[in-house]
């Protein structure tokens, strides 16, 4: 009710009153017999059960609110829309898109974590005269520059095109939003364009994750569960890692 006042201008509190008053069961003669029937059926649905997350730090999912609703809205096991990859081969491929702030970062991966080809667009010199980030300025960079920076990791791993790839994944957030909209928008693009499956990539997991990643010699890997301290940015946590989107979070700072 507050964000619709404030959309309509109105801000007191006898406004929000007034409106409750529109939303509640005493439904305006000016509404037609579907608007009414919609309304009866809505008010009659089971209510969503608890919104776990208010308060904490968009960077916090502990998936408590997909494992209390499953049962009811989501019976089954959800399984992703755009498919999977194909498993059969011994090792798959992941097209790797990342715009979350100021550098536009490109990579080509094997499921057993080798980097097949990387490319990194640096925006150092965008923004190093203004002593910070300016998100404005790293939209419009990542746009120039992320059709090159996926040709050159494609050019690096031995691959002509996107169509050679297995999977498309894409940091979705935490991060600037127009920044990420940039990689999310490109990623979604060819995951369509090349009918490949799409993975939705969390900023913070994906850290962790590459503590797993072989890219030392000798690699020496680090085994579920494990203690993660990570500090990236505003969003410093300490997490207990049990598994691949299985976290408990042990403390933390906004």
């Amino acid at each position: 009710f507050r964000v619709l006042a404030l959309l309509s201008g109105m801000k007191s509190l006898w406004n929000i009153s007034a409106l409750k008053t529109l939303a509640s069961n005493n439904i305006p003669a000016m509404c037609t017999s579907a608007d009414r029937e919609f309304s009866a059926q809505t008010r009659s649905m089971p209510p969503r059960g608890p919104r776990f997350n208010i308060g904490k730090a968009k960077s916090v999912d502990r998936g408590e609110e997909f494992k209390a609703e499953k049962s009811v809205l989501f019976p089954k096991i959800r399984k992703p829309l755009s498919g999977l990859p194909d498993i059969s081969k011994p090792h798959f491929t992941v097209l790797g898109i990342e715009t979350s702030c100021d550098d536009t970062g490109v990579a080509v991966l094997s499921s057993d974590g080798k980097i097949l080809g990387e490319s990194l667009a640096s925006q150092q010199s965008v923004h190093e005269s203004w002593g910070g980030v300016v998100p404005g300025l790293a939209m419009e960079a990542h746009r120039e520059k992320i059709d090159e920076t996926i040709r050159l990791a494609l050019n690096e791993a031995g691959m002509t095109s996107v169509a050679e790839i297995d999977a498309i994944a894409v940091t979705v957030g935490p991060g600037l939003e127009i920044c990420l909209r940039v990689g999310c928008e490109k990623a979604k693009k060819l995951a369509i364009e090349y009918e490949k499956p799409f993975v939705a990539v969390h900023h913070l997991e994906a850290h962790v994750m590459l503590a797993r990643a072989p890219i030392t010699e000798p690699f020496v890997p680090v085994n579920f569960p494990f203690l993660s301290l990570l500090i990236s940015g505003g969003h410093c946590q300490l997490l207990l890692c049990k598994g691949v989107g299985d976290f408990v979070v042990l403390g933390g700072t906004l």
